[in-house]
C-alpha cells in the first residue's frame, strides 16, 4: 500500500496542485487513509489510479464536498465505485489538447492522415474544426463547424511557431481498446464526469466538442496499440503524410520495455510522422534532452526529438 499512498502524494503534488483544490485535498487524504487504500489495494494495479477513482466515486454520488463526505462515500457505495472502475477506464478526452498540438501539425508537410491512439471518443482527432486563442494570435473555426464548436485558449510562449491556418487533414482515424461513441448518453456522462471538478470552462468546450463529434463522427475502432496499429496505418491513403499522435496513453503501457519498443517501432517508420505528447516519466530518454524536467507537465517529442512542455489539459505550450 506504500506504492499506492505515494501515488496519491505524487498526483498531489505534480497534477492536481494548482488546478484542482478538491482533487488534490482528496489525494492527499487517500494517501493516508488506510480505509481508502485497502479498497484501492484490492483492485488490479492498472485500475488505481487517481483520475479513476475520483471520476468513479462522483459518477456513482455525485462530487464531495470534503474528505468526510469522500469517505461516507466510499464505505457507503464501495461495491458500485470498485464495479465502475474495473468497467470504465481513464479516457479523458481533452479536445484542449488540440491546441498544444497544432503548431506541431501545422509544420507537417500536408495533406495530413492522423491517427490518434488512444482515441475515447475521437474528440482530438478534429484539431481542424475547432477554434484555438494563443494570446497574440488565434484561428477561428472553420465554416463546416459554424458558431457550436469551441474555443480552445492556450498559453503559448514567446518562440512557440503559431499557425495560422488549419493543418489540411484529408483522412483520420482513432485505436482505443474500448472506443467511446459521443451518440451514447452514458458514454457522454463518464466523459463529462472524467473533467475535474472546479474546470467549469473544460466542461463547457467538452460539450461543444461533442456536438462538433456528433456532426463530423470520426471514425475510431477498438484495437490494441501494439497489435492493431499497423493495420490502420496502411489503410491511410498513400498521397497523404500519416501522422500518428497520442496524448498520456503510453503511461498505461506499464512495461517501460514495451513503451520503448513503441517507440523505436515508431520512429524507425518511414511512413509515419509520430507525435508523443506523454508525462517525462513516460520516455526518461526523451525528456533528458530536453533540459530541465517539469513533472507537472506532458513533453510534446516528434519522431522522438523534444519540441514542446504542454500543459496536460492543452492550457499551455513552452516551445523548447
Amino acid at each position: 500500500m506504500d506504492a499506492i499512498a505515494e501515488r496519491y502524494q505524487r498526483f498531489a503534488r505534480a497534477e492536481a496542485a494548482g488546478r484542482s483544490a478538491l482533487y488534490e485535498t482528496m489525494a492527499k487524504h487517500v494517501a493516508e487513509s488506510p480505509d481508502a487504500l485497502t479498497f484501492l489495494s484490492r483492485l488490479p494495479r492498472d485500475r488505481q489510479q487517481p483520475n479513476l477513482l475520483f471520476a468513479a466515486l462522483r459518477l456513482i454520488t455525485g462530487t464531495p464536498a470534503s474528505v468526510r463526505e469522500f469517505d461516507h462515500a466510499l464505505e457507503e457505495h464501495a461495491n458500485a465505485i470498485a464495479e465502475v472502475m474495473l468497467t470504465r477506464t481513464t479516457q479523458t478526452n481533452e479536445p484542449g489538447r488540440c491546441a498544444a498540438l497544432l503548431p506541431v501539425l501545422a509544420r507537417i508537410e500536408g495533406p495530413l492522415a492522423v491517427i490518434e491512439v488512444g482515441a475515447s471518443a475521437g474528440l482530438c482527432l478534429l484539431p481542424d474544426a475547432y477554434g484555438y486563442d494563443w494570446g497574440r494570435q488565434s484561428l477561428v473555426p472553420p465554416d463546416r463547424s459554424g458558431s457550436a464548436a469551441p474555443v480552445f485558449q492556450c498559453h503559448a510562449s514567446e518562440y512557440t511557431p503559431l499557425p495560422v491556418r488549419h493543418p489540411e487533414i484529408v483522412w483520420r482515424a482513432g485505436l482505443d481498446l474500448t472506443p467511446l461513441d459521443v451518440a451514447n448518453e452514458d458514454d457522454v456522462a463518464w466523459l463529462e464526469t472524467l473533467v475535474w471538478p472546479e474546470h467549469y470552462e473544460r466542461l463547457a468546450r467538452l460539450r461543444k466538442a461533442v456536438q462538433t463529434a456528433r456532426t463530423e463522427r470520426p471514425r475510431v475502432v477498438a484495437g490494441d496499440l501494439r497489435q492493431d496499429l499497423q493495420a490502420l496505418i496502411a489503410d491511410a491513403p498513400g498521397d497523404a503524410t500519416v501522422v500518428v499522435f497520442h496524448t498520456a496513453v503510453l503511461s498505461y503501457v506499464t512495461d517501460q520495455g514495451e513503451r520503448d519498443a513503441f517507440a523505436a517501432e515508431m520512429i524507425d517508420d518511414a511512413r509515419v510522422t509520430w507525435l508523443s505528447n506523454e508525462g517525462p516519466r513516460t520516455f526518461p530518454q526523451f525528456a533528458e534532452a530536453a533540459g530541465p524536467v517539469r513533472e507537472d507537465m506532458f513533453l510534446l517529442a516528434v519522431n522522438g526529438k523534444p519540441m514542446a512542455w504542454t500543459g496536460p489539459h492543452g492550457q499551455e505550450i513552452r516551445w523548447i
